[in-house]
């Protein structure tokens, strides 16, 4: 491996160059085996360097930034998968008394359930053939192997370690990127990948508009549709009621195990 600030040649597990003196960015020798940079250039560029040496690198990590808003962009596209098949899941599963919709434990397990599998379907499936989700390619940002490990295997393991990373609404995920030098979290690190700076063409980021919008356009059609048209179905097994959702009154209530939300409708507007 080469030091990326004097170019002389360096072991490859060395942190600091022995006659520059320079910062060994982490995990760099590892893109370099991986083709993801070249050996002469900086992943990551040393505090110290100048500006023109900044921008000279061909391949930068993706900020956490542009992260969470390809995380954002990803969860509204999923949101219209999420309400359709949520929708069908309890007008099949759930009980309805008059104005109210008593959501069965049954239905609650079998719209967790599917919404688990499509988050993870949908990440693992993208990350493996394109390396990136609709998010990220609206952002400029892929994922990329910085190790010998199919992509299958490691798009799996990076999604179904978001269990962790998802912790505190994703802070576990951010505290352990924004610590780590190539950026990765829990995920990243043990699937041996990392996500970096691309900008992909006009055709695809056209593409990922149009899924995204028809996602949610989808939805709008169809939720209305599915809980007019379908059928109750009612499970023998888990059928206890364990949420209850209507209205009474001028107020609509949200009640559960162990805790009650009202919220009152206004009509004097």
């Amino acid at each position: 491996m080469e030091c990326p600030h004097c170019h002389s040649q360096i072991n490859p597990n060395a942190k600091h160059c022995k006659r520059c003196g320079g910062a060994i960015p982490l995990g760099q020798h590892l893109l370099e085996e991986a083709g993801v940079v070249e050996p002469v250039r900086a992943a990551i560029p040393a505090p110290s360097t100048s500006a023109s040496a900044r921008n000279s690198g061909r391949t930068r990590f993706a900020r956490l930034g542009d992260r969470l808003i390809a995380f954002a962009l990803d969860t509204a596209f999923l949101f219209g998968l999420f309400a359709i098949v949520d929708a069908w899941v309890f007008m099949k599963f759930a009980v309805f008394e008059g104005a109210e919709l008593q959501l069965t434990a049954a239905s609650l397990l079998v719209a967790v359930t599917l919404n688990a599998g499509i988050l993870f379907l949908y990440g693992w499936l993208l990350e493996a053939a394109f390396g990136a989700t609709l998010g990220k390619v609206l952002v400029g940002i892929r994922i990329v192997a910085i190790a010998e490990l199919k992509p299958l295997s490691a798009s799996a393991i990076r999604n179904v370690l978001r269990i962790v990373d998802g912790l505190g609404l994703y802070l576990v995920g951010t505290a352990v990127a924004a610590c780590s030098d190539a950026r990765q979290r829990i995920g990243d690190i043990f699937a041996k990948t990392a996500v970096v700076e691309q900008r992909f063409g006009i055709g695809l980021r056209f593409a990922a508009i149009l899924l995204w919008i028809a996602s949610l356009g989808g939805a709008g059609w169809a939720v209305p549709r599915i809980c007019s048209a379908s059928t109750p179905l009612h499970s023998p097994f888990l059928n206890q009621v364990v949420v209850r959702v209507g209205k009474n009154g001028d107020s609509i209530y949200f009640r559960g195990i162990g805790f009650t939300v009202d919220a009152h409708l206004d009509h004097t507007r």
